[in-house]
C-alpha cells in the first residue's frame, strides 16, 4: 500500500473518530467538542491538519493577533458567505492545533474528503510558526501585538521575531495583511518580500488625550530609539517615527475615514479594517462590503447584546489590559451620554484567563468609576478587582458604589436590579467568565 493510501485510510479513521466523540460530547451535553475530537484524530493521524488543508479549493487564511480574532473572522466569514463561498472556520475559538483539525473535520465528510472553497483559521500568536510548517495560506493577517498571558507568551518583540522568521520562507504568492497602526507589525510587514498591505487609521481626532499605563511597544523595533508619537489610538497603536532611523508608519491601503465601522468602539473600526482588506484582496466589491458591515451581528461575548428580564445586556470581552482599557473606553462614552450607569466586571484566572492577574494594575480603571454609578464585581479574584477599583476611587462629585458579589449568579442578578429599564447593563468579563455569564443569561438560570 502506498504512503498516499495509507494516509488517506488512516484520516478516514480520525474523522470517523472525531465525529464520534463530538456526537457524544454533545449529545450529552458535556460541552462544545471543540478540541477533544482534533485530540482524538491526531492521535490516529498524525498529517491530520496538512492533509485537511491541502484541500481547501481556493485558499487557507490565517488570522493572528492578541485583540480582535474572533469577531474579524466572523465578519470576513460573512463577507464570503454572502459571495456564496462555502467557508470552513474555527468559530469557537479553539485556536491551538487540536482546535484547527477539529473545526475542519466538521466539514468532512466520514472518509475526509473536505467541503470548502476558504477556510478561516483564527490563530494563537505562539502557534503561527509550528502552523506554517503545514501550511501555505493565501493570506496571512496579522491584528496586533499586545501583552497578554505573560505566563505563557512573554513579550511582544519575542514573538514578532518568530513570526518574521516563519513567514519569511513562504512563495511570494503569499499575501500578508498587517496593521500599520502597530509598530512591531509595521516593522515586520516591511521586511517581508511578500507582497504586504497595510490598514490603520487615519483620524487624528480621534487620538486618545495621553498614552494609556499599559503600552506595548514605543520603542523602535529597528534600533530601540523611544518612538516619537504625534497620536495615539489604542495603547501603542497610532502614527509614529523613530528620530534616530527614521523608521515610520507605512502608507496604507485604506482611508479609514471612507469606513464604517462593527459594533461600537475604535478596536472594532480596526477589525472593520482587516476584514475589508482581506475581502477586497480576495475580490469582493466595496460595496458588498459596506453593506455587510452595516448589518452585521457581534460573535459571542463580543460586544453581543442580549434581552434579559426585559433588559438590554451588553457583553464586552475584556481580557488583557488593552481590551479591557478599550472596553472602559466604550463604555465611558456611553455614560457621558446618559446610559451605562450600572457596570458589572468578572475577573477570572483560570487557564484561559492566564493564571497572573496582575495585568489589572495597568488598565486605567479611573475612568470606569470617574463617572459615579454602581459596578458590581465577581468571579474568582473577585476581591483583587475590587481592590484595584477601590484604589481607582476619588473624592469626585460623582460617587460610586462598589458591590462585591462572591457567586456569579447572584453578581448578574444584583446588577440587573439596579440597571434602569431605560439603560443598557454592561458586563466586563474575562474569557472563561465571559462563558459562565453567557451560559447563565442565554441558559435564564438567573431567573
Amino acid at each position: 500500500m502506498s504512503q498516499s493510501v495509507l494516509d488517506q485510510v488512516r484520516l478516514s479513521l480520525s474523522v470517523g473518530a472525531a465525529k464520534s466523540v463530538t456526537s457524544l460530547v454533545r449529545g450529552f451535553r458535556l460541552g462544545a467538542a471543540s478540541v477533544l475530537p482534533g485530540s482524538i484524530a491526531r492521535r490516529i493521524q498524525p498529517h491530520a491538519l496538512p492533509l485537511l488543508l491541502a484541500q481547501v479549493r481556493r485558499g487557507v487564511i490565517l488570522i493572528v493577533g492578541t485583540n480582535g480574532k474572533t469577531t474579524t473572522a466572523l465578519l470576513l466569514r460573512t463577507l464570503l458567505e454572502r459571495q456564496g463561498w462555502r467557508v470552513a472556520h474555527n468559530a469557537t475559538g479553539a485556536n491551538l492545533i487540536n482546535g484547527l483539525v477539529t473545526a475542519l473535520m466538521e466539514h468532512t465528510n466520514m472518509v475526509g474528503l473536505l467541503d470548502a472553497d476558504y477556510a478561516i483559521l483564527e490563530v494563537d500568536e505562539n502557534i503561527l510558526p509550528l502552523l506554517l510548517q503545514d501550511c501555505q495560506p493565501q493570506v496571512i493577517l496579522g491584528l496586533n501585538l499586545f501583552r497578554d498571558q505573560l505566563d505563557r507568551y512573554g513579550e511582544v518583540d519575542t514573538i514578532s521575531q518568530r513570526w518574521l522568521k516563519a513567514i519569511a520562507p513562504l512563495p511570494d504568492q503569499t499575501r500578508v495583511i498587517l496593521n500599520a497602526d502597530d509598530p512591531t507589525l509595521c516593522h515586520l510587514g516591511q521586511q517581508l518580500s511578500q507582497t504586504v498591505r497595510f490598514f490603520g487609521l487615519n483620524e487624528p481626532e480621534r487620538y486618545l488625550e495621553e498614552i494609556p499605563h499599559a503600552v506595548d511597544s514605543i520603542y523602535c523595533p529597528s534600533c530601540g530609539y523611544p518612538l516619537d508619537y504625534k497620536g495615539v489610538y489604542l495603547s501603542h497603536l497610532g502614527d509614529y517615527h523613530c528620530a534616530s532611523c527614521g523608521f515610520s508608519k507605512s502608507s496604507l491601503a485604506v482611508n479609514s475615514q471612507e469606513w464604517p465601522q462593527i459594533l461600537i468602539g475604535i478596536y472594532n473600526k480596526y477589525n472593520t479594517l482587516a476584514a475589508g482588506l482581506v475581502a477586497e484582496e480576495l475580490g469582493i466589491e466595496r460595496a458588498d462590503i459596506y453593506d455587510t458591515v452595516k448589518t452585521f451581528k457581534a460573535a459571542f461575548g463580543r460586544a453581543e447584546e442580549l434581552v434579559v428580564q426585559g433588559k438590554k445586556v451588553r457583553i464586552l470581552l475584556s481580557k488583557n489590559p488593552v481590551g479591557m482599557n478599550e472596553t472602559i473606553r466604550a463604555v465611558h462614552d456611553i455614560q457621558k451620554q446618559g446610559g451605562a450607569s450600572t457596570k458589572l466586571v468578572v475577573l477570572n484566572d483560570r487557564t484561559p484567563d492566564g493564571t497572573d492577574v496582575s495585568w489589572i494594575w495597568d488598565v486605567d480603571t479611573e475612568k470606569l468609576v470617574a463617572l459615579g454609578g454602581t459596578i458590581v464585581v465577581s468571579g474568582d479574584r473577585v476581591y483583587d478587582m475590587a481592590l484595584r477599583l477601590k484604589y481607582s476611587q476619588s473624592d469626585s462629585e460623582h460617587p460610586c458604589e462598589l458591590i462585591i458579589k462572591e457567586d456569579l449568579q447572584e453578581a448578574i442578578k444584583t446588577a440587573l436590579a439596579h440597571t434602569p429599564a431605560d439603560e443598557t447593563l454592561h458586563i466586563l468579563p474575562t474569557y472563561s467568565a465571559m462563558l459562565e455569564v453567557r451560559g447563565l443569561l442565554t441558559g435564564r438560570q438567573i431567573l
